[in-house]
């Protein structure tokens, strides 16, 4: 009674939008990374296998999937014939006269022969049910790995950002000493001295921050985790890192969408939608149940096994709805409504997943290339104050041009640390939006 179940076409392009040469390569590529060949950071790789092991999201969606795995068996044992056995023993007086009865049965009771295929199709959508929990583990799984790699990252730039600082505050202390000692030779202003003092307060106000934002960072990271993380095993600087990830080919056909988890849910759930129709559809017929008792009875224990003793019984049951007030037509009505809420849902997800993939694959295009203007940035950064303080010290500049280079600098080698992490967060994106992980790769459904 179940509509033949057929795959939707996705609504989106068949291809990614034209762009670089390297996004369209290699169209038909299906790449297939685990994230130790996508991570290659060796504590990265122990963070993320502790968390996997610990984290309590993850350990809910496991039960998740043994439960929708116990209903989907409670949903097959119905197309089985339950078999029951009993037994009983009486002794009673009237009188005189003493009076026992021993009955030993077995049989089967009120068994649906499932002729119309409505308990088939329950069965079928509870099964269809429980593939779709465990591929939302999966999504849970690809989506704490990515959340770890990405709290790593943001640690690791985060304590390169604290070094920055704290190089900088020395620096505008010597500033400050030096400004201090010209001061009191007469060579310079007092308002040189509250300039540099303003640089020497920017830098160790920044690095007060930083450093309870690299304390809040490594809390992030153990309650994803689940447990504490070794000082050993945490990441020393964003350019220490961001060389061990590995770059996804990101020239793929859209339909790779299709073996992502979230997707793949999706669509377990349109299929279970679809088989609840045939259950709808199959209730308008007839239900035959048969009950069935084959037993012994005996008014002596010692004669309970003896021929005479055998009885049984067979009791066809057939029902056929008359009048059911318009139930059965919508409940099928409410199953069609279903179907359509899950393709709906499907297609919504497939569009989700594509404009994931585009936001990350447009981002990684550009990324490289700013990263190089700001490397620029910082290395003119270097170069001008380096000549800055050298004419500053022959008092040929005054201290405002030497401030206005420490400041560029400093705010150069920031720059370049957040867009470091803007890069390696990228690369992590990608990974994470294509589905990438081998242990969520899919095939498609039999028959779809």
């Amino acid at each position: 009674m179940a509509p033949a179940y057929q795959r939707p076409e996705p609504a989106i392009p068949p291809s990614w939008p034209a762009g670089a040469a390297e996004l369209r390569a290699d169209e038909a590529a299906l790449p297939t990374l685990t994230y130790r060949a996508m991570f290659a950071d060796p504590a990265l790789q122990a963070i993320i296998d502790q968390a996997l092991a610990n984290n309590q999201d993850l350990r809910r969606a496991v039960a998740n999937v043994a439960a929708a795995r116990a209903t989907a068996r409670v949903a097959d044992a119905r197309l089985l014939p339950p078999v029951d056995v009993s037994g009983r023993g009486s002794v009673g007086e009237s009188g005189d006269r003493i009076s026992k009865a021993y009955t030993l049965n077995g049989g089967l009771s009120g068994f649906e022969v499932d002729l119309f295929g409505r308990l088939g199709s329950l069965s079928a959508a509870a099964f269809d049910d429980y593939l779709g929990t465990e591929a939302a583990l999966r999504a849970a799984r690809l989506s704490l790995v990515a959340e770890v790699a990405v709290t790593y990252l943001a640690l690791a730039t985060d304590r390169s950002l604290l070094t920055i600082a704290t190089e900088t505050e020395a620096s505008a202390a010597r500033s400050v000493a030096l400004t201090r000692a010209r001061l009191e030779g007469g060579v310079a202003p007092r308002t040189a001295l509250r300039q540099a003092e303003t640089v020497l307060a920017q830098a160790s106000s920044d690095k007060a921050q930083l450093t309870a934002q690299v304390a809040q960072d490594r809390a992030a990271l153990e309650l994803l985790v689940g447990a504490p993380v070794a000082d050993a095993a945490l990441p020393a600087a964003i350019e220490t890192v961001e060389g061990l990830l590995a770059v996804v080919p990101a020239g793929l056909d859209s339909r790779i969408l299709l073996r992502r988890p979230d997707v793949v849910q999706a669509e377990y759930g349109l299929r279970a939608a679809n088989a609840r129709i045939g259950a709808a559809r199959a209730a308008f017929f007839p239900t035959i149940s048969l009950t069935a008792v084959a037993g012994l009875a005996s008014g002596a224990l010692s004669a309970l096994f003896t021929g005479d003793a055998f009885t049984w019984q067979v009791a066809p049951q057939a029902t056929l709805p008359i009048f059911d007030g318009g139930a059965n037509r919508g409940n099928l009505a409410y199953a069609k409504a279903q179907r359509d809420a899950a393709l709906a849902q499907y297609q919504k997800a497939i569009q989700t997943a594509f404009s994931d993939v585009v936001s990350a694959l447009a981002r990684r295009a550009t990324i490289d290339e700013q990263l190089a203007a700001d490397i620029r940035r910082q290395e003119a950064a270097v170069d001008t104050l380096t000549l800055t303080t050298a004419r500053y010290e022959q008092g040929i500049d005054g201290y405002l041009a030497l401030l206005d280079a420490q400041r560029t600098l400093y705010q150069a080698r920031r720059t370049v640390a957040a867009t470091r992490l803007a890069r390696a967060a990228n690369l992590v994106a990608v990974y994470r939006a294509l589905g990438g992980d081998q242990l969520v790769d899919m095939a498609a459904p039999a028959g779809g």
